[in-house]
């Protein structure tokens, strides 16, 4: 049974919950009530607890120094804050504390009831793995002072081919071990924690040993279950296990499922996630680097696939390059241009589909983000000055430790993109505006001045220069050409004695018929009518 402490100055409230709470039906004891802080710390001394439950506000000692106290002094004590509605955001500062959980003042018994048993649990399942830890660590002192170890680096070297074939089975021979059957794979089980695509604390590295044995151990039991082979420990990180059989085509038939059952057991025993490649199938031990190398070699997909998987080099047909997505990188860049922030997303969770659904490198597929990247900045800078692409962002997205990690950052990287333009708003489309009309008045006169020209000029997809520059003049794109190679149709027209094909062509029409169809249209006047009344 847990032991409680109530820690707070109002005493109603501490009645309240003493009273309401049954604490013996929720598997708990309340050891005592106090009345601040530093009561709190002087009766922890003498009574420890496993659970605090207390309030922000007090005198001597508040909630947030008695969390911190017992973050530095009892770590494995959980703690609960109560915290009004003003004070949430102070007693969100103890995340920093490892705080279990907050509640909202005012709470009923039965919301306290249920957050001390969602407690409860929590400490019934670190206990459990306690237990479980101690349990391993007795067995993993005494695996390591008998000839288990020896045997693990013997298979190592028979594997890896480092060593001679004949002097490998002569020491495993010594030491009980049997190589049987004619056709062999080599399995790599990789402790996902530990990857080099994965980040691992100091403290679970000191004890990547003693995981790497659960893996081990529960490996090898299976397999000398189905009598399917051996498992040794490589590294650290890496178990390897030697699957054999007496024919080529029965060596593939169980060997996922031998697989997904470690992987099930692993998990129940130690709450540990490893990843398997499955190397190739050979028909002569000197052939077991080559399994060994292909069953590593799958393990470096873990980029693209995820963690927690069973690679099969069978299953790999080739390897694909992010790069072909050419067509998908410039949509995104259309994204952009017209400032359209659900196409892009649209366009992101394709590229990732497609990644995850293959076997890709992982630098390539950085170096593929990396251009996403910077073709955002270019696009954001044009329109923000201020716009910048830190080098923190490159290096962020090549560290990742996958295609989710890595997306997650462009698509951050874009949203800042985004907010940026929308921050700029009307003021940036006056000015793009303003840059297309300037740039039709001086190209008026070529026939082939269109839409998409314009939009090259100004690195704008269509869709968004027609919306920002219909928004910004109460104009299209086309009535402004039009009306600016009329005007300077007029001016000929009456400055000149140019026939009326010779201005249509130096206007930029093509067709002199459909010149004088639109200038009758915006004048009322056909081109001759309008030069006899207006010649200067």
């Amino acid at each position: 049974m847990y032991k409680v402490l109530l820690v707070d100055d109002e005493i109603l409230i501490r009645e309240a919950v003493s009273a309401k709470i049954q604490w013996k039906e929720l598997g708990l004891e309340l050891a005592g009530l106090c009345e601040n802080g530093r009561q709190a710390v002087a009766f922890i001394k003498e009574n420890p607890v496993d659970i605090v439950l207390t309030d922000i506000y007090m005198p001597y000692l508040d909630g947030m120094e008695l969390s911190k106290y017992l973050y530095e002094n009892y770590p494995q004590t959980e703690i609960i804050i109560f915290s009004g509605y003003g004070e949430f955001e102070y007693a969100k500062q103890a995340l920093q504390y490892q705080v279990s959980e907050y509640i909202l003042k005012p709470v009923t018994a039965k919301e306290l009831s249920k957050v001390l048993v969602s407690v409860r649990e929590k400490l019934d399942c670190k206990r459990t793995q306690e237990r479980k830890i101690d349990q391993l660590n007795e067995i993993y002192h005494k695996y390591t002072k008998n000839e288990s170890l020896i045997i693990s680096k013997t298979l190592s070297r028979l594997v890896s081919g480092t060593q001679g074939i004949e002097k490998s089975l002569r020491e495993l021979e010594e030491l009980g071990v049997e190589i049987r059957g004619n056709a062999f794979r080599v399995v790599a089980a990789e402790l996902d924690v530990y990857s080099e695509y994965g980040d691992m604390e100091k403290d679970m590295k000191k004890g990547s040993s003693l995981m790497s044995f659960v893996v081990e151990n529960i490996s090898d039991e299976i397999l000398r279950r189905d009598d399917l082979g051996i498992a040794y420990r490589d590294s650290d990180h890496c178990v390897c296990l030697l699957i054999w059989k007496h024919a080529k085509q029965e060596n593939t038939k169980h060997i996922r499922e031998i697989c997904a059952e470690i992987q099930e057991n692993v998990h129940k025993a130690a709450c540990l996630s490893i990843s398997m490649g499955i190397g190739c199938c050979v028909t002569s031990l000197e052939e077991l680097p080559y399994s060994y190398e292909s069953a590593s070699e799958m393990l470096r997909y873990r980029y693209a696939k995820g963690t927690g998987v069973i690679l099969d080099c069978a299953d790999k047909q080739c390897e694909e390059n992010p790069m072909t997505l050419k067509k998908e990188l410039k949509a995104a860049d259309e994204a952009v241009k017209g400032f359209d922030q659900s196409r892009f997303e649209e366009i992101m969770r394709g590229i990732e589909a497609w990644m995850k659904a293959r076997y890709v490198n992982r630098s390539v597929a950085s170096a593929y983000f990396q251009q996403m990247v910077q073709m955002i900045y270019e696009n954001v800078s044009q329109a923000d000055d201020g716009f910048a692409l830190p080098e923190t962002v490159m290096a962020a997205i090549a560290d990742a430790n996958s295609i989710e990690a890595a997306m997650d950052l462009v698509r951050e990287y874009a949203g800042q993109g985004f907010s940026a333009l929308e921050s700029i708003g009307q003021p940036g489309s006056k000015r793009q505006a303003a840059k297309a009309i300037n740039y039709i008045r001086e190209n008026y006169g070529n026939q082939n001045l269109g839409l998409n020209q314009i939009c090259e000029y100004l690195n704008m997809s269509t869709s968004r220069f027609s919306s920002i520059f219909k928004e910004a003049t109460g104009r299209t794109f086309t009535e402004v050409l039009i009306e600016v190679r009329i005007r300077n149709a007029k001016r000929l027209l009456r400055q000149t004695s140019l026939r009326n094909y010779e201005i249509a062509e130096k206007v930029g029409f093509s067709d002199p018929h459909y010149f004088s169809h639109v200038f009758k249209k915006m004048t009322g006047k056909t081109p001759k009518e309008y030069a006899r009344e207006n010649t200067e």
